[in-house]
């Protein structure tokens, strides 16, 4: 079969078959190529797509990128069920398997060094969200006297926004502090920009989270009881909790360009 070899991740061996007939970018089957003992999971993808200048085009098309990424994204999901992948970073493209081995052979001290470390073991996201209560976000309902009046309503509004953040914040950092504890690594990302996300509300916390796959039930269940913290500490804060992933915040720099 003609076309570029579009690689997901590197792993060991499987212990058990990929899932019948999975796809990934452009539709195109996943398959295994074995090298010096590693996998790469790869799958063919049409130059004219993939090649290094419509390549850089196509990842400015929104609706491209996020099509692709979800293909991709697929294929990382099925690799998590059955072994522990490395995945590389969306849009690595070889010319060929020859080019793909040469890839292998060059990172595979880094690769296995990795493997190592990431054996057995899932990422867990978590996110808290801040919003002020709808009526602190509305105008004062009392209808000021004077100009003086006003002034010392908006201070009691900004007071009651800065005391909502601050707490909000002060929870994420015990929350962090708390989860971290328990986990076997854990990482800071930025917050999300709202405006980017769609989600509503302040992320104030954007973690993730290294944890052995057999002690996931447990930390799911640590996160589900901070849900009554919330309630407790105040009203307008959230906590997300997405996973299990692959170990994307945890696998280093473990990625590779197109090559044509």
């Amino acid at each position: 079969m003609t076309g570029l070899r579009y690689v997901y991740a590197v792993c060991r061996p499987l212990g058990a078959p990929l899932q019948a007939e999975l796809t990934g970018v452009v539709g195109a089957p996943a398959r295994m190529l074995p090298h010096h003992g590693l996998i790469a999971v790869v799958s063919h993808v049409p130059e004219r797509d993939f090649a290094e200048k419509p390549l850089h085009a196509h990842l400015e098309d929104l609706d491209w990128l996020s099509d692709t990424a979800r293909a991709h994204q697929g294929v990382i999901d099925a690799l998590t069920v059955v072994t522990t992948p490395l995945p590389l970073r969306l849009g690595t493209v070889f010319r060929d398997d020859s080019g793909v081995r040469v890839m292998i052979e060059a990172r595979e001290d880094e690769f296995r060094r990795t493997l190592d470390r990431l054996e057995g073991r899932v990422e867990w996201g978590v996110k808290v969200y801040a919003e002020p209560e709808p009526e602190q976000t509305e105008q004062p309902a009392e209808k000021a006297a004077s100009g003086r009046d006003y002034l010392r309503q908006r201070r009691r509004h900004v007071r009651a926004n800065e005391d909502m953040w601050q707490k909000a914040e002060e929870f994420a950092t015990r929350l962090h502090e708390k989860l971290s504890a328990y986990a076997e690594d854990s990482k800071l990302h930025a917050p999300q920009n709202a405006a980017l996300s769609g989600v509503s509300g302040r992320n104030v916390l954007n973690a993730a989270y290294l944890v052995p796959r057999r002690d996931s039930e447990e930390f799911v269940e640590l996160v589900d009881r901070t849900k009554d913290d919330t309630r407790a500490e105040a009203s307008g804060m959230r906590v997300e909790l997405t996973g299990p992933w692959a170990a994307y915040s945890f696998a280093g720099e473990l990625t590779e360009g197109a090559e044509e």
